[in-house]
């Protein structure tokens, strides 16, 4: 079976974005926290994942919010990179 490109892919879009930053926007992005109502939000839906009590529009929102948690992280990993590598370059 082949290597996934998807890591690849996000690279090549995130990566310019995060280029674009300067190092305090960069830092922010890095730190990035989602907000504690959110979290809480993401808590008991996976309470209820787990339990297999979620109704259909639950389950959408909880997949919806997996998938932005994922994209975050993402983004938090880019910026850092870029990070790491501007300060290796200083």
């Amino acid at each position: 079976m082949g290597k996934s490109r998807a890591p690849d892919i996000f690279d090549s879009i995130v990566d310019p974005l995060i280029g674009c930053l300067d190092a305090e926007s960069a830092r922010r992005v890095a730190d990035f926290q989602i907000a504690s109502i959110v979290q809480d939000r993401v808590d008991e839906l996976a309470e209820g994942a787990n339990e297999g009590t979620l109704s259909k529009e639950e389950l959408d929102e909880y997949d919806g919010l997996i998938v932005i948690g994922d994209f975050l992280s993402l983004l938090r990993i880019s910026a850092r990179r870029s990070l790491k590598l501007a300060d290796a370059s200083d």
